[in-house]
């Protein structure tokens, strides 16, 4: 028989905040605190960073098609195919770095930009997003956008690209592209629900460039 995988369960908000190494430990933190943040993870590496982060970050909105939170209990469902999946690649990070967006059912190409001679793979992702949300706003489409960065889930939330990235004469091009960016998420709301891709239950994100 094949040793069950352990788990580990992050709770933001309950009766104890921290990492558990059971469900029976997380549910006591949970059981009967209202509003209650938790989810499970199958590393303590992955636990401590989602911890260390934000509840909205890893928990997808209840009642969202195609999305269902880990609970120990469940876990994640399926992929809304009905989407825009977008992805960076960069040769270094930073590095030579390019993105694009595709149809999620499909693998379609619906753009591509880049490379770009110094950029980093949060860029990118950001970029992507921003890229999808403005092109589906044009289209009047309702489709969710997934990404597998959660840093760059969390800057498009912000509105804001929180790089340390230096601006130079190399990246000159790549910056007025965020700025660009930023610009528009400041002017606009974005209709789209923005998804977390669950890498570990779905494999790569469908416009993964492969280069792993």
């Amino acid at each position: 028989m094949a040793k069950k995988q352990n788990k580990y369960y992050v709770v933001w908000r309950g009766h104890q905040t921290g990492i558990f190494n059971s469900w029976p430990e997380c549910q006591k933190q949970v059981s009967g605190f209202p509003g209650a943040k938790y989810k499970s993870f199958l590393s303590r590496q992955e636990a401590e960073a989602a911890f260390s982060g934000s509840s909205v970050d890893y928990i997808p909105k209840q009642g969202t098609q195609g999305e269902r939170v880990e609970t120990g209990r469940s876990s994640v469902g399926k992929p809304i195919l009905a989407s825009i999946s977008v992805d960076a690649a960069c040769e270094g990070n930073p590095g030579r770095m390019e993105y694009r967006g595709v149809e999620t059912d499909t693998g379609k190409i619906l753009f591509e930009k880049g490379p770009f001679a110094v950029g980093t793979n949060n860029i990118g992702e950001f970029l992507a997003i921003v890229h999808a949300a403005a092109m589906l706003k044009k289209m009047a489409s309702p489709k969710p956008i997934y990404s597998d960065s959660r840093t760059a889930l969390s800057w498009v939330r912000k509105k804001r690209a929180n790089t340390t990235l230096k601006r130079t004469a190399r990246n000159q091009e790549l910056f007025d592209l965020i700025e660009q960016a930023e610009r528009w998420l400041a002017d606009n709301e974005i209709a789209n629900k923005i998804l977390k891709w669950e890498t570990a239950a779905w494999g790569e994100v469908k416009a993964d460039y492969g280069r792993k």
